[in-house]
Parts: C-alpha cells; sequence; structure tokens
C-alpha cells in the first residue's frame, strides 16, 4: 500500500520520535514523513538527516496544531505529552489514525473517552505501555510455548543514565507525582499495591540485584487480559545497568518470568531476559515504528476505527524479528528450563 501523505510525527525531535522516523525510513524508503517539534531547527536536522523528509514547527495549545489548513497527513503520532489532547482531536477530526506513548496507565481515561465519544472517526492505537508496547510482545511470544500460563512477572532495570531527554523525564515525574502504588493482577481480580507489596528486586542480567516496586503500567492488564493469567505484575527498578558495569554504554535488561503448563500438562517455567546494549531509546522507537506501520496498513489489512493496544494489532513473532533486526536478544536466565 502506497502513501502520499506524510506520517506527523508530534515531538519527532525527541529520542523516541527521531528514533522510530529513522526505523520507519529504513523499512519503507519512500513513505513521506514530517518531524514536527516546537524547535524548528532541531526538527530541521531529524529531517535533513532521514532524507525526504520535511519539519515543521507545531503549538499543542492550539486544536489546529499550528499548521496550515492545506497541509494533508496519513497519521499523526504523538512521541511525547498530548496534554490538551489537541493531537488526538486534530487526528479525529480528518480520520487519521492516530498513536500515543506517553499518556501512560493513569492518564489514558481520556483518550479512551474521547476515543468512545468518536468511536467511527479514527483507530487509536493506545501505545502507553513500557518501550511502547515491546516488552508485551516478547512475553506473548514466549508464551507461545505455554498450554496455560499462571504467573508473569516482569522485572525491567533502567539505567538512570538512560531516563530519556526532557519529555521522558517529565513523564516520569507526572506519572509517580499522580500514583505510588503498582497495580497487579492477583488471583485473577486487579489489585493497587502499596509499600511494602509494592517494593521488589528487580535482579540484572549479570546477576546484580537492585531495588525496585511494582508500578501501574498498561502491560499487566494487556498481558492478563491477552493471556488470561490470573497473576501478573511488573516490577521496574533504576540503577546502574550490566552494560555501564562492564564500562560500556548503559544497556536496558527486561527479565521476563512465566509459570504455567506445558502443551503436554506438566508443570512449566521460563525465564529470559530482553537486553539492549543501547538502552531503552531503540526498543521504544522500535513499538511506535512498528505501530505505526500497522496503522498505515504497510503490514496487514486496514485497521478499523476505535481504540486499540499493540497486542491486539501486532504479530508477537514479527515483533521479535525486528526487535533482532535493531540489535536486542533474548538471554536465558539461570534455572531458564
Amino acid at each position: 500500500m502506497g502513501q502520499s501523505k506524510s506520517v506527523l510525527i508530534l515531538g519527532g525531535s525527541g529520542q523516541a520520535g527521531a528514533g522510530a522516523a529513522a526505523l520507519l525510513r529504513r523499512w519503507h524508503p519512500a513513505l513521506p514523513l514530517t518531524i514536527a517539534g516546537r524547535d524548528l531547527d532541531r526538527a530541521r536536522r531529524v529531517a535533513d538527516e532521514l532524507g525526504s523528509a520535511t519539519a515543521v514547527t507545531i503549538d499543542l495549545r492550539r486544536g489546529d496544531l499550528g499548521l496550515p489548513a492545506d497541509h494533508g497527513y496519513s497519521a499523526v503520532v504523538a512521541a511525547l505529552w498530548d496534554d490538551h489532547l489537541h493531537g488526538l482531536r486534530y487526528a479525529q477530526d480528518r480520520g487519521l489514525p492516530y498513536l500515543s506513548l506517553s499518556s501512560g496507565l493513569v492518564d489514558i481515561a481520556p483518550e479512551v473517552v474521547a476515543g468512545a465519544q468518536r468511536a467511527s472517526a479514527a483507530p487509536i492505537l493506545v501505545a502507553s505501555h513500557f518501550c511502547a508496547g515491546v516488552v508485551v510482545l516478547a512475553t506473548l511470544h514466549s508464551a507461545r510455548e505455554f498450554d496455560r500460563i499462571d504467573t508473569i512477572r516482569i522485572g525491567a532495570l533502567l539505567d538512570e543514565s538512560d531516563i530519556g531527554g526532557p519529555a521522558g523525564i517529565a513523564d516520569l515525574q507526572r506519572w509517580s507525582a499522580v500514583v505510588s502504588a503498582g497495580l497487579v493482577r492477583r488471583d485473577g481480580v486487579f489489585t493497587w499495591v502499596s509499600a511494602p507489596d509494592a517494593q521488589a528486586d528487580v535482579p540484572s542480567v549479570d546477576g546484580a540485584v537492585l531495588a525496585g516496586q511494582s508500578i501501574a503500567t498498561l502491560d499487566v492488564p494487556s498481558l492478563a487480559l491477552a493471556t488470561g493469567a490470573p497473576n501478573v505484575r511488573f516490577d521496574f527498578a533504576v540503577g546502574e545497568s550490566a552494560g555501564r558495569r562492564r564500562g560500556e554504554p548503559a544497556s536496558i535488561e527486561i527479565r521476563i518470568d512465566l509459570e504455567g503448563v506445558d502443551r503436554a500438562g506438566a508443570p512449566f517455567s521460563t525465564s529470559r531476559y530482553l537486553v539492549h546494549p543501547a538502552g531503552q531509546r531503540p526498543l521504544t522507537a522500535l513499538g511506535i515504528a512498528l505501530g505505526v506501520e500497522r496503522l498505515l496498513g504497510l503490514r496487514g489489512e486496514a485497521v478499523s476505527p476505535g481504540i486499540h493496544t499493540p497486542e491486539a494489532l501486532l504479530d508477537p513473532a514479527y515483533a521479535v524479528e525486528r526487535m533482532g533486526e535493531i540489535g536486542a536478544t533474548f538471554v536465558g536466565a539461570p534455572g531458564d528450563s
């Protein structure tokens, strides 16, 4: 399917937006891209590096985003916090697919309501999961080995030097100010947990253990409802990564523990790490790019209007293949069967 109109990436000069644009350019060289930001010079630098891309300034306080009325786009990506939801409304008014990744579990209610009120307007991909849904897809790929999953436990370790740019830092500050409790699924019930129940040890791939805690992330309901697992937990720690301990750049390590029964009905468990030596940016960028590719119908059938999540649209096997292409690896944890 060809695209004559451009993908509008709000915050396209930031880490996640620029990384996603680079992947889309690699996968689909003829796909028009528009890098939108408040700093036109910075947006132009990203656009120039991509080639065949344009740069524009935006004003998220305006309903028209400060864009000329005659500019047409094929999709809108909010790679930043769209606090007025003007990007979403802009997309709905024009029937354009929309992807967001900065709302988080605590901020998606306005997006969901907006999508429900105008369910036939456009497809909305809520990708405010950890790394824009990549961890959910990696977990579901591992889950294919099971007949039934009883427990899912994710432990994500983010290097303290890899929090992200100003937008990423602002997101973390906003989420931490709103809620300090974590969301888990326990015995089939979604439950809020606070200290000490929220506290947890997060093991790094090299055996180091960091203090972390359960967090309120969309990964929990996505994994619980996709697999039927009655027990799901996502723990998160910030500290020195295994990469930096080796004197290398900051890495990201996400441990995925699954317990249940195999196809023969016997108890079965797996423990693996999803690792990227360059930190969280490549994985988040991949999640965005996969979502855009799917929303535009560049892979798979056209997406119907309504609210969607990454696991509802994307093939885990294909996502894992793309993870390998960008340098991510899966490493068995001690005791992995």
